[in-house]
């Protein structure tokens, strides 16, 4: 007799990275569920989070900052390569963490406005 949902435990969803082709695990390893390149922290435009539901645009979403909101968890901040709307996600153990760190401190390295202003102050 076969236990259909022990045989469902054990298959383990994969998805390859839309950027680098790594084959990545669905689950992370706290065991939610993932939806970025632990690599390379790519993902793809599958949901609408403006319409809710499917996307059908399906194109690569491109790592673009850190935002850690009043909950503490930190998210990963996505934007669309194809139609710009940007998504969250949270992040994962695994997630590269230098490519982490780059992201976090870019608005550090990379300010929008010209720090010289501030020896004068």
């Amino acid at each position: 007799m076969t236990n259909t949902g022990s045989r469902s435990v054990l298959r383990t969803e994969t998805f390859a990275c839309v950027r680098c082709g790594l084959t990545v695990t669905a689950l992370a390893p706290d065991g939610r569920r993932r939806n970025h390149c632990p690599s390379c922290l790519h993902s793809r435009h599958i949901l609408d989070h403006v319409e809710g539901g499917p996307s059908e645009c399906r194109s690569r979403m491109t790592p673009i900052s850190i935002a850690v909101p009043r909950s503490g968890d930190w998210m990963l901040i996505h934007r669309c390569v194809r139609c710009g709307e940007l998504t969250s996600s949270p992040l994962s153990g695994d997630d590269n963490q230098l490519l982490l760190m780059r992201l976090a401190v870019r608005p550090l390295a990379q300010p929008p406005f010209p720090l010289e202003g501030f020896g004068d102050l």
